[in-house]
């Protein structure tokens, strides 16, 4: 197995919680992660025996656990969860209860309440950058020190980044060479997931047009969200586009990150920007290849931006500086594309470049930022295809884009 970088908090969790929940998308690795622990009886909801126990007596199913117990694919059974609670209740042990769940609890307002102060949510993304080199990241933390450690030079050619963007995070994709073999599991996935995983959560019918809006998205990854604009192109009601887009993000197929709605005494775009959580997943759906990416270099950079986008959001849970992520955008149409800010305000904005060298302009929006916000500005990188970290500025640098996994502590 290769390891994970959420398995410490994962053990750490189960010391001292009764109920620990490890969400993330189907076939992210939540099985293999949870099944190493050693000492648990494991029961998996995706059988149809143990799901027709668990749905029809929840109470005496629960009660007759004995031990220490995983519960896969829980989402499954949501009569589970009050029955959990009280036998949380009743023997307040930590560690009784490892769940997973490919549906986002948190945003299923009646089975996260249930458990309220007795479950702890961890998240489980495809495979980080690191994760897939053996490092573990720590660009982050970085960011926001005094001082910046030695910054390697890069070592990335464009075709092996074109490379990794197409690929993704999944852990099958990695262990298929072709890009045919790869664009088969893609397919299947979507098929099994929609089929099975999104018409379960929302009992409708009408899954026909969810390939379609997935393929719009993923058109529109990493720009700002515009429902009317949206709802118009996928030929759906607003109201019901709405839902869709609420079940992709349940499922971990989308996420949005919001605008930055500090006091800048600006007006700022409150939209946020929408972003596909896999760019192998996105490129799939736009059917791009590496010779496709050379012919129409415009997909490039906003996949990029999906793609560092994502990589920040799986690092964040394990920085020491737990920040907080946005986007900027003034109406003076001033943008910054990615703003980190942690507890104490102090901020870090990070622009991302596909191409090799950069001009002073390059960090405009940068330099917008650092007057708007002062002394709580840490400082402005931009991310770019060049090998050279070069500085700009006092706070402002360029860093090659494999800087954010190749500064990194030893696993």
């Amino acid at each position: 197995m290769r390891p994970r970088h959420l398995q410490p908090s994962l053990l750490r969790a189960l010391a001292d919680t009764p109920v620990v929940l490890v969400n993330g998308a189907r076939q992210v690795g939540k099985t293999t992660l949870v099944r190493a622990v050693p000492g648990r009886r494991y029961l998996n909801l995706d059988d149809a025996t143990v799901l027709a126990a668990a749905r029809s007596d929840p109470t005496g199913f629960v009660g007759g656990l004995q031990g220490a117990v995983t519960l896969d694919e829980v989402q499954k059974a949501p009569e589970l969860f009050p029955a959990l609670k009280a036998a949380v209740d009743q023997a307040r042990r930590p560690g009784r209860f490892l769940l997973t769940g490919s549906t986002d609890v948190l945003l299923l307002p009646r089975l996260s309440e249930s458990l309220a102060g007795r479950m702890e949510v961890l998240s489980l993304w495809p495979f980080s950058q690191g994760e897939l080199a053996g490092g573990r990241e720590a660009f982050i933390d970085a960011l926001f020190s005094r001082r910046l450690p030695d910054l390697p030079r890069g070592v990335l050619s464009r075709r092996e980044l074109l490379e990794r963007i197409l690929r993704g995070g999944y852990p099958e994709i990695q262990r298929r060479s072709t890009s045919t073999r790869r664009a088969a599991w893609f397919g299947s996935y979507l098929t099994a997931l929609i089929q099975r995983d999104i018409r379960d959560l929302a009992n409708i019918d009408g899954v026909t047009v969810l390939p379609r809006l997935l393929g719009l998205l993923a058109a529109r990854s990493s720009a700002t969200l515009n429902v009317a604009d949206l709802a118009r192109d996928a030929a759906i009601p607003q109201t019901t586009l709405t839902r869709y887009l609420g079940l992709l993000t349940a499922t971990f197929l989308v996420r949005t990150v919001p605008a930055w709605s500090a006091n800048l005494g600006k007006r700022l775009v409150k939209a946020p920007r929408i972003h596909l959580t896999d760019t192998g997943l996105a490129s799939h759906l736009l059917g791009l290849a590496p010779v496709r990416f050379t012919r129409e270099p415009q997909h490039l950079g906003p996949l990029l931006e999906t793609f560092v986008t994502m990589e920040l959001l799986k690092q964040i849970p394990r920085s020491r500086a737990r920040p907080n992520l946005f986007h900027l955008r003034t109406h003076t149409g001033q943008e910054v594309d990615l703003l980190l800010e942690d507890a104490g305000g102090r901020v870090v904005g990070i622009e991302v470049k596909a191409a090799a060298t950069l001009r002073s302009e390059d960090f405009r929006g940068l330099r917008a930022l650092e007057e708007a916000t002062g002394k709580r500005f840490v400082r402005g990188v931009v991310l770019y295809g060049g090998a050279e970290p070069v500085p700009f500025g006092p706070r402002l640098l360029a860093l090659p884009i494999d800087t954010l996994w190749r500064l990194a502590t030893a696993s």
